[in-house]
């Protein structure tokens, strides 16, 4: 074995095609892209789901489902939230000024997530699930309507 007869496995090594050099490279004139049409200008790049022109299919079929937009203006409070308020009444004014939801926030729900040490609060005008609803009942907590 000498030096210069190394070479490469067959098959290893990949060489760029360069187009546009000539009849002889049988990639010449045209570049492999034809003649006319919206594929051979240059810069030219079809978007996906373009169908040349005719309406495309993720338009012409039907439509369904609804997005509420009642659920940017609703939050949910963990149980462990509430450990930080220093108030035994909680309704969503006093939610707000303690910053556990912001201002723009109308309707709260109160989940059972994380521990509630503290006992005997009065959760006025909130939703509240069950779990949370049994957790702050065993502590001797009030849910008003």
């Amino acid at each position: 074995m000498y030096l210069n007869t190394l070479k490469p496995n067959v098959g290893s090594r990949k060489f760029k095609v360069r187009v546009g050099r000539g009849i002889g490279s049988g990639l010449g004139k045209t570049s492999g892209r034809g003649h006319k049409g919206q594929k051979s200008r240059s810069g030219a790049s079809i978007r996906r789901g373009f169908e040349g022109g005719q309406t495309p299919f993720y338009r012409r079929i039907p439509k369904f489902g609804f997005v509420s937009q009642k659920k940017i203006v609703t939050d949910e409070v963990r149980l462990s939230e509430l450990q930080n308020i220093s108030v035994n009444h909680i309704n969503i004014h006093v939610l707000k000024k303690f910053h556990v939801i912001k201002k723009n926030v109308k309707y709260v729900k109160i989940i059972c997530s994380g521990l509630l040490d503290k006992t005997s609060f009065v959760i006025q005008g909130l939703k509240v699930t069950k779990g949370a609803y049994s957790v702050l009942q065993s502590l001797g907590g009030k849910i008003e309507d």
